[in-house]
């Protein structure tokens, strides 16, 4: 049996079709009883467990073969991470009681940049279930192509895209989250001793101008991208809604500046960019 948490969004949900097409059980974690229906009829157990409440995961943990740890993103974090730094610990906590043979967590490019920044928040969880006593892997992925999703929409409609990533023509690790997904499942169904940690991107790295062209190219129309000067980030974020957007800007400066990459062997995913595109329009 295989616990997947997540599993309601794409990452997740790709782990666990991957799963269940090779005729694998398992069991959905999700916070949301109402969204267990369609889990159920695919002939998945369903557990119900916040991650806030580490009896209830741990529960949802116990007797499984793996489990599928995909930390829900906190994007306007408290300033420490203290959202993050609960749920780490309550994950932690789970897993010493559950004692599953092994874990397989969704980490991130950056998660070891050692400067202030978003992504420092799973560097975070790497350091708190790196001694767990059952093998663990972090699945560092790249930029997620489907962050893209909120281009489709200016892409359709004025053809002019804004990008905090810049320069236009910087290529950038990206992957796809069916890529995430269907490399976590591989991994759960593995065997290794100790900690691992797996390098994920596309089959090709990916500029905000690549972006635009591929979008041109499935729309129809002319699709270009428009720098977001970075004097206007913080004023915009907060506009949106955002308390404290200094993390994100520091994020966005590490992919700008070169210092959120890889370190060591990458794995390169099938997925290219016009079809994770195609899939986000569709």
């Amino acid at each position: 049996m295989y616990a997947i948490t997540g599993i309601t969004g794409k990452v997740g949900g790709a782990a666990a079709r991957t799963l269940l097409d090779a005729g694998l059980p398992v069991r959905a974690v999700l916070r949301d009883a109402a969204k267990a229906a369609i889990w159920s009829e695919r002939g998945c157990q369903t557990a119900q467990a916040d991650f806030s409440d580490p009896i209830a995961l741990s529960g949802a943990f116990a007797g499984a073969e793996g489990v599928f740890i995909l930390l829900p993103p906190v994007f306007d974090p408290s300033p420490g991470y203290a959202e993050a730094r609960a749920m780490i610990a309550a994950v932690r906590q789970a897993l010493l009681a559950a004692r599953p043979a092994k874990v397989v967590c969704l980490s991130t490019i950056g998660a070891d940049a050692g400067r202030p920044n978003l992504l420092e928040q799973l560097g975070l969880m790497e350091q708190a279930l790196s001694d767990l006593p059952m093998p663990v892997a972090f699945l560092r992925a790249g930029w997620f192509i489907d962050n893209a999703a909120w281009d489709v929409g200016p892409a359709q409609m004025t053809g002019l895209i804004p990008s905090f990533l810049q320069p236009l023509d910087r290529k950038v690790p990206m992957v796809s989250t069916l890529d995430v997904g269907r490399n976590a499942a591989e991994l759960l169904r593995q065997d290794w001793t100790g900690q691992r940690v797996v390098n994920l991107e596309g089959p090709q790295r990916v500029s905000p101008d690549d972006i635009a062209a591929a979008f041109a190219r499935l729309l129809d129309k002319p699709v270009r991208m428009g720098a977001v000067a970075r004097g206007e980030w913080e004023a915009l974020f907060r506009a949106q809604g955002m308390k404290n957007p200094i993390p994100r800007m520091q994020m966005l400066d590490g992919f700008n500046e070169g210092w959120i990459e890889f370190t060591g062997e990458v794995r390169k995913g099938t997925v290219g960019l016009e079809d994770a595109l195609r899939r986000l329009i569709g």
